[in-house]
């Protein structure tokens, strides 16, 4: 079949009648007044066809009434109509003495029906309590045709009445339902949709944060051990040209390994799927000798003792190591160029970790010294030891010892 006869295919009854309602609906909303003009003519065109055409004779309990008199309970009971969404009780009540005459002069028109109309909104819009002097009001009339023409049984008469009222009553409150649970979907939906949004935002700031803080820990440490490099590749130039060289290989491979993590990074934030993008683990506590080893080519002399044995799982091996990167990467900021640095490692079972960086240099400043100029050292570093529940310490070693201390301490895991 062609696809253009497909496109073409009649929509179901139920679906155009559904988009016909939600158009009529939509200009409701916009001309209120001019929907509510059409429907009051419509049904006042109706009671003076009624009066003029002789139709209301065939259920009249008089037929010599005047004219007069019948064009007025006309439009008095049809006219009301026009206020029949905004002030419904007020439309009922002015209907009333013109129901009551009719019910009294035997006329029985049929634009008294019109007063279920009235009950209807009523239903929809007011409080439900307001249904019951509606009907004591629908049912006064009924009383005094049956007192003052009595034909027909009572109940006949009261039942058939009460049942149309409670009829149009039960209609509204149905609608009047449905709208509800309508606008509770619909608000659902949107409290829904807000929180999806919020959840994104969250989710978004929380990524941001992740790899603005492993860009630092690349970047700042590697960039650190090319400035120590440079620094001592320099002096070195002019006395032993052979270390100079060894200070540029060094430059030359702290640069390719900053630029390989940098690239792994980056291959994360790609939006296109790439199978072939490089999957590199993070570094955990068996690559802690090759950092040392930059560092101390960089010209701060680090030693390291191990206490049992470092099982940890790859999330906390990641913390141990991003600490102890950040922390000698402070070190060769700020603690000056004779200062030392020590680690002590103790892992015990169940995960429990604690680390402790030490160095002897001097600082000025004060505490926040230690930190990065763009503030995120000790951030980076406490969120880190945050998603475990650890504690971060960082500050100056007690005197009289100079230099300063970071202690990392991540607590036994949770059982699952």
């Amino acid at each position: 079949m062609d696809p253009v006869t497909q496109d073409r295919t009649p929509e179901p009854l139920t679906e155009y009648a559904q988009r016909l309602t939600h158009k009529a609906r939509a200009f409701d909303r916009r001309h209120p007044l001019l929907w509510d003009l059409h429907f009051t003519g419509f049904w006042v065109t109706a009671a003076l066809i009624d009066y003029a055409g002789g139709g209301w004779r065939h259920n009249a309990h008089q037929l010599d009434l005047p004219g007069w008199l019948l064009l007025t309970l006309s439009l008095g009971l049809s006219v009301p109509l026009l206020w029949r969404r905004t002030h419904p009780a007020a439309a009922l009540a002015a209907m009333v003495p013109f129901t009551l005459v009719d019910a009294w002069t035997g006329a029985a028109l049929q634009a008294a029906l019109l007063q279920l109309v009235l009950v209807y909104h009523l239903a929809l819009r007011r409080p439900l309590r307001s249904l019951w002097w509606a009907t004591a009001l629908v049912m006064t009339p009924v009383l005094v045709s049956a007192l003052r023409h009595g034909e027909g049984s009572w109940d006949q008469q009261i039942g058939s009445h009460l049942m149309s009222t409670a009829v149009a009553a039960l209609i509204g409150i149905t609608v009047r339902t449905r709208r509800s649970y309508t606008a509770a979907l619909e608000d659902r939906a949107r409290r829904l949709e807000t929180e999806r949004d919020q959840q994104a935002q969250l989710a978004t700031a929380a990524e941001r944060a992740r790899i603005a803080r492993e860009m630092h820990d690349i970047i700042g440490h590697n960039l650190s051990v090319i400035t120590g490099l440079a620094d001592g590749g320099r002096y070195a130039a002019a006395k032993s040209p052979e270390r100079a060289a060894q200070a540029l290989d060094a430059i030359a491979t702290t640069s390719r390994q900053a630029l390989t993590e940098l690239r792994r990074l980056l291959d994360v934030l790609r939006e296109e799927d790439k199978p072939q993008a490089d999957l590199a683990p993070q570094p955990g506590l068996t690559d802690l000798d090759r950092l040392l080893d930059g560092v101390r080519s960089a010209g701060l002399p680090v030693g390291i003792t191990n206490h049992g044995s470092p099982a940890l799982p790859p999330g906390r091996q990641l913390t141990v190591y991003r600490v102890i990167q950040e922390a000698l990467t402070n070190t060769l900021k700020h603690a000056g160029p004779d200062a030392t640095a020590e680690i002590s490692l103790s892992c015990e079972e169940k995960g429990a970790v604690t680390v402790t960086i030490t160095d002897t240099g001097t600082r000025a400043g004060g505490p926040l010294s230690g930190t990065s100029r763009d503030g995120r050292g000790l951030p980076g570093m406490r969120e880190r030891t945050a998603l475990y529940g650890g504690t971060l310490e960082a500050g100056p070693r007690p005197h009289p010892e100079q230099g300063w201390r970071v202690r990392l301490h991540l607590p036994e895991e949770s059982p699952q």
